[in-house]
């Protein structure tokens, strides 16, 4: 499946916490009833699926899954098909063992003929820091006015720090799921106006908590999901929401994820 709902209880109408965007993989903890209690493989998150949504696959599959970095899809929404199964998949969605071709899931084998990430091509761990975040920014202006979605993963609903982790997992770069998580990684950034475009800016509400992150662009300029995926002007304050005409987010720290 797409996206799948990741719950905080086995319910569903639990807080839906994260999702489980296509070519994920995951250990099942604990079944209870109609639910299994997951912790997905890339940043160890736990909640709940429906069994309903579950798929097996082999000791071996995991094993090889968890040992290399998967293309991610480029496109908007492309199919994943074989002559019985036609599955939808959106941008960011791992590949696994993709070929350029053809991919692997579980015992399948899918065709894909949509845009993907290539190592070859500089998007992968030890390209060039300046092609790999440009894809970053490219990819980030296909979220624009995507809907903020709480735990939501994907491009038709997806939060704040999610959005971090889909535009860097497409350069092979694994982020934690939360902003709380995320302000750990990089380099500190001390000002402003010494920002580059691909770092991560993080906000704080009254009692000191991180809340929220976005990434950098040119001139200043916040890419981040906040009632929708939008851009915004930062300063040492924080975010200025122009429509607002005032301040929605105040600025904690800069980090520097990718360093030349």
């Amino acid at each position: 499946m797409s996206a799948v709902p990741v719950r905080a209880e086995p319910t569903d109408k639990a807080e839906l916490v994260t999702q489980l965007i296509f070519g994920e993989c995951y250990t099942v903890l604990l079944t209870q009833g109609n639910w299994h209690q997951i912790r997905l493989a890339a940043d160890h998150y736990l909640g709940w699926i429906d069994f309903k949504q579950h798929m097996s696959v082999t000791a071996e599959y995991f094993t090889a899954w968890n040992a290399q970095d998967h293309p991610r899809s480029l496109d908007v929404v492309q199919m994943v098909s074989d002559a019985h199964t036609r599955i939808p998949v959106t941008l960011g969605s791992r590949l696994p063992f993709f070929d350029g071709m053809t991919l692997r899931l579980g015992s399948q084998q899918l065709f894909y003929n949509g845009a993907a990430t290539n190592p070859l091509n500089g998007h992968g761990p030890g390209g060039p820091v300046d092609k790999r975040l440009a894809l970053v920014q490219k990819m980030g202006q296909v979220y624009l006015k995507s809907p903020y979605v709480w735990g939501g993963k994907s491009l038709f609903g997806l939060d704040c720090s999610g959005l971090m982790q889909q535009l860097y997992g497409l350069i092979g770069v694994p982020l934690p799921r939360d902003a709380r998580q995320q302000i750990d990684h990089g380099q500190t950034v001390h000002f402003v106006s010494q920002t580059r475009p691909g770092d991560l800016a993080f906000f704080d509400n009254a009692d000191g908590v991180i809340v929220h992150v976005g990434i950098m662009l040119d001139d200043q300029q916040i890419l981040h999901a906040s009632g929708e995926v939008r851009i915004d002007p930062l300063d040492h304050n924080g975010i200025y929401h122009r429509q607002r005409q005032k301040y929605s987010h105040k600025l904690r720290l800069i980090k520097r994820i990718l360093a030349d």
